[in-house]
């Protein structure tokens, strides 16, 4: 987990969905995956119109106009992982291939990407800049000795991210950024359009000179300009040091500002909406022809395991439950 409390929350809505329990390749939940922030190929949202080709997040800023505000996209690239058994001098594709004791599987996993915009500083009215978001296909090879190999290929992906600010009044502006997927894309099956997503999308944006405004709860003096914000796919939450209110997340999933990873959370389960405890009980009561399953499924599902494997009774019992704080129910 990252140090950093901010972006270990957006690590958690990276990874949100990516894999959930059982944590196996065979379970019906892991048959349709990254369902969260999918920027899609514009000629797959032409016939699927739920599923965008281009998200929007505005947010208001109260700043000076020499204040620089700083952005970064980031999402997932979806890799295919093919396990392969050698043939004479040639690989051949195959389901799955066990090896030294160990299986390897086909799947899919995902590599994290993250494109930094230049900053933006606002002494310009109606300021701002467009950057191209240009990914290279690649392929890889793992291999497993002289048996095989684990082969890994992704696709090109085409886009641009665009981040601009706008007066409202006096030392108030609203802050715009817009991430938009511009990759071709022939096929018709969902599955085939993922590899050209940028899946589970999602923003964070800091301004140095200075605060915005919550749209959850905005100030009075505000809250016209607040509803007036669009934002398509992605909310934006305050997060971080709530006297600064100098950094935002803007999300596919709403949260609340100034969200919080539980201090008593030993990791990730990429599924925020769960409770630790029940998914670790969970994890534990698998057999162990699932556990072996889990492991050979992807590397973070193996991580998950081992992690929960290790836990000691102190550590369990910290998930039954804490309560932070009293207050008046309203």
């Amino acid at each position: 987990m990252s140090s950093d409390p901010v972006r270990a929350i957006a690590d958690a809505v990276l990874y949100e969905g990516y894999v959930l329990w059982p944590y196996r390749r065979s379970a019906l939940k892991n048959q349709r995956r990254f369902t969260f922030g999918g920027v899609y190929p514009p000629s797959h949202s032409a016939r699927h119109p739920d599923d965008r080709s281009a998200i929007t997040t505005e947010m208001l800023l109260e700043a000076h106009a020499q204040a620089r505000v700083t952005a970064a996209v980031r999402f997932l690239h979806v890799v295919r992982r093919t396990a392969a058994q050698r043939r004479g001098d040639a690989l051949e594709a195959v389901d799955e291939i066990v090896v030294g004791g160990e299986r390897y599987l086909t799947w899919e996993e995902a590599r994290e990407r993250e494109i930094e915009l230049p900053a933006l500083t606002l002494a310009r009215p109606g300021s701002g800049h467009t950057i191209p978001i240009e990914i290279a296909a690649g392929c890889d090879q793992e291999l497993l000795g002289d048996r095989g190999a684990l082969i890994r290929e992704w696709s090109a992906l085409r886009g641009e991210a665009r981040l601009e600010a706008l007066p409202v009044a006096g030392r108030v502006w609203r802050v715009s950024a817009t991430v938009t997927n511009l990759t071709r894309f022939g096929g018709h099956a969902r599955e085939d359009a993922l590899a050209l997503t940028f899946c589970s999308t999602h923003m964070m944006l800091r301004v140095d000179g200075g605060a915005f405004a919550s749209l959850a709860d905005p100030p009075p003096h505000l809250s016209a300009a607040a509803a007036e914000c669009r934002n398509e796919g992605i909310w934006p939450a305050l997060v971080g040091d709530p006297a600064k209110r100098d950094r935002i997340l803007s999300a596919p999933i709403i949260l609340e500002d100034f969200p919080r990873v539980a201090p008593e959370s030993p990791g990730d389960l990429f599924d925020g909406g769960e409770i630790d405890q029940l998914l670790i009980l969970n994890i534990l009561a698998l057999t162990d022809e699932e556990k072996a399953e889990m492991a050979a499924t992807d590397a973070r599902a193996r991580e998950i395991l081992e992690r929960t494997q290790r836990l000691t009774p102190e550590q369990l019992m910290a998930l039954h439950g804490t309560i932070r704080e009293f207050g008046m129910a309203r």
